[in-house]
């Protein structure tokens, strides 16, 4: 590749797509946003809201707490949020600057609002809606596919805003199936750091200080700190205990914004924090971590367009390919130590199974970013899995594309079983 390669403007593109900041696990705050911008259309503050939700989106709500609301979780405390006190510009982070007086008002709004949640089955992974009512006036909103992706906006009868639901998966953003394992080394090695450098270092700066919090904090099942006693001065304990301290404040209330990777702000995590702490540990320069950055981020990105934003494979497993991706090149390993990294930890935990958003993320986060580091420390022996090894295929393409299969169509299944299983009382 080079800089007049078509593919380097789009995966510089892509990184600015993905990297973007949010306040919060990111399937609440998007009902959230949702529900601020039901508000806005509506013009008043709703009367009462019903939240029409996929069960994927009910998976990655139901236990997860809502940032800014006093520690409240679920679907309706996300709906209240952005209702009460959300930004209805601010996207993705819709509820980051919300009051302590806002605080209150959201309570007292969950408190004596009716907020009536359905579970829809659409044919889409990823799909909601809020209806905004007061008095005789209603106003819609519904997102699909991705976050931010707002398909329609109206207004009792009015139209305000309406775009097609594309079939393409991630539709409206940069084409996702020009990345390869082999361009993305290529793109770190000759990116032109200017052009990313304000996306990565806000990634570093934001992913550091929730990992920092959590490791200081009182977060979840506190993981990450767990991880660290006793093993302060081993550096691959140490890259696993960060990542999962992030976690650990991020699925359990802390208000600190994350940058997100494929949709998802554990997986952004994951994707970066080990590397930067191996980049510090090392002395390895700002420019050589920002490289590395490029490739465990892409390479998470690439893993996971074929999976789905939703699905019942853990996304931390892609991102925990990424780290090891990201390491191995940290380390000099070229283009032949990123694939066979990415092919051995693709190999060791792809039975991962996500149900939801909640405190064990962080534990599942630290065995995927170990079965990066292992899948890097196999080849650093000279030891390697080979196509035919179960999921494993024939070059490094292959097998991410068996992996994409098996979580978007072989799982959905299961899928379905998790979301029953965890819709009982």
């Amino acid at each position: 590749m080079d800089k007049k390669d078509k593919r380097y403007k789009q995966y510089i593109q892509i990184l600015k797509e993905e990297l973007v900041p949010a306040m919060g696990c990111t399937e609440p705050i998007a009902i959230a946003y949702a529900a601020a911008r039901a508000r806005a259309v509506l013009g008043t503050m709703p009367e009462r809201l019903l939240v029409e939700v996929s069960g994927n989106i009910i998976k990655n709500v139901k236990s997860v707490v809502v940032p800014h609301t006093g520690g409240l979780r679920g679907i309706q405390a996300a709906a209240a949020a952005g209702a009460a006190a959300g930004d209805a510009d601010a996207e993705l982070e819709v509820i980051s600057n919300v009051s302590e007086k806002q605080v209150e008002e959201i309570n007292k709004y969950l408190r004596k609002t009716e907020i009536t949640v359905n579970h829809v089955v659409t044919g889409r992974v990823f799909d909601l809606a809020v209806t905004a009512y007061s008095g005789n006036d209603e106003a819609y909103v519904r997102i699909v596919d991705y976050h931010t992706n707002i398909v329609c906006e109206r207004k009792n009868s009015e139209i305000l805003f309406e775009k097609e639901i594309e079939d393409v998966k991630d539709s409206g953003l940069t084409d996702r199936s020009k990345l390869t394992v082999e361009g993305i080394v290529e793109f770190a090695d000759i990116v032109d750091l200017d052009e990313v450098k304000e996306t990565l270092e806000r990634q570093i700066k934001y992913n550091m200080a929730i990992a920092e919090e959590g490791l200081a904090g009182d977060y979840g099942a506190n993981i990450g700190s767990t991880l660290m006693l006793g093993h302060e001065y081993s550096l691959n304990f140490v890259m696993r205990a960060y990542a999962a301290a992030g976690s650990d404040a991020r699925m359990n209330g802390c208000e600190l914004p994350v940058v997100i990777n494929s949709g998802s702000g554990n997986q952004g995590i994951t994707a970066s924090v080990p590397v930067i702490v191996y980049a510090r540990g090392r002395n390895k320069t700002n420019d050589e971590l920002l490289r590395a950055l490029c490739v465990s981020n892409l390479v998470t990105i690439h893993i996971k367009s074929g999976i789905g934003r939703l699905s019942a494979y853990c996304g931390a497993v892609s991102a925990g390919c990424g780290a090891g991706a990201g390491l191995a090149y940290l380390q000099g390993k070229g283009k032949d130590g990123v694939i066979h990294t990415v092919i051995n930890a693709i190999a060791i935990d792809s039975g991962i199974v996500c149900d939801g958003a909640k405190a064990s993320c962080a534990a599942k986060i630290a065995s995927a970013v170990d079965a990066g580091l292992m899948g890097l420390a196999m080849y650093n022996r000279g030891n390697l899995f080979f196509g035919g090894d179960g999921l494993v295929k024939q070059g490094v393409e292959k097998t991410i594309e068996t992996v994409g299969r098996l979580a978007r169509f072989g799982m959905k299944e299961t899928d379905e079983e998790i979301i029953r299983l965890m819709m009982e009382e």
